[in-house]
């Protein structure tokens, strides 16, 4: 006599589901923008349906968010993590410029995120207290590092945290935002290992100069 076996029944797992559909939206949000991403496609790449798609992020706009923000917290931790502390000021903000010029190279598709959003003149930025946290929490990284550093007679007086997280955003930004176009106009490829680790020991010598007291 055979025995027929009962399906065995799917185990939902929302965090796992919600995870796939972050991965999958910033591949498609980074590649097409807000306007031109779909989220049939991004259904059609995970486990999940489009309606289970709005069931966990309300709409398109709210997946859109959810994304900007996995993007800056999965940032802000890992720095948060590195215990900058451990090292003396000039190591510490050598460090820290290293890990943020390697984290944009490594992971574009943050970059071009923040680019689409700038196209939106920030307008989900505005409305995210999970980001604004973020950013400050990075702010405050620099800030603790500098002050150290003043008051070691190593860096010199004067200066705002937020002026010197800004040199480290724009030049590590610009080497992944204009890396076609200036790879381009002058036949260099910014991508290449060496002449990446050559733009980085540069944006890490810039920032130091910047900061120290004058020899």
């Amino acid at each position: 006599m055979s025995v027929i076996s009962k399906p065995v029944a799917r185990t939902v797992n929302p965090e796992a589901n919600r995870k796939n559909i972050i991965d999958v939206a910033t591949i498609e949000f980074a590649e097409h923008g807000l306007a031109g991403a779909r989220v049939d496609e991004i259904a059609a790449k995970t486990d999940c349906s489009k309606r289970l798609i709005y069931y966990y992020f309300g709409d398109k706009d709210g997946l859109y968010l959810a994304v900007l923000e996995n993007v800056y917290r999965r940032v802000r931790t890992v720095e948060a993590e590195m215990g900058f502390e451990r090292w003396a000021p000039e190591e510490a903000m050598r460090r820290l410029v290293a890990f943020r010029f390697d984290h944009h190279f490594q992971n574009q598709d943050f970059v071009r995120l923040v680019m689409i959003e700038n196209i939106h003149n920030a307008r989900f930025l505005h409305g995210s207290e999970v980001i604004r946290d973020l950013s400050a929490a990075a702010i405050d990284c620099v800030d603790a590092i500098y002050r150290r550093g003043v008051a070691a007679g190593v860096f010199r007086r004067g200066l705002r945290a937020l002026d010197i997280h800004w040199q480290i955003s724009a030049l590590s930004f610009y080497n992944v935002s204009n890396q076609a176009t200036f790879s381009a106009l002058f036949d260099c490829d910014t991508r290449a290992p060496a002449t990446a680790k050559r733009l980085r020991q540069n944006v890490i010598e810039a920032i130091l100069r910047f900061v120290s007291l004058p020899n």
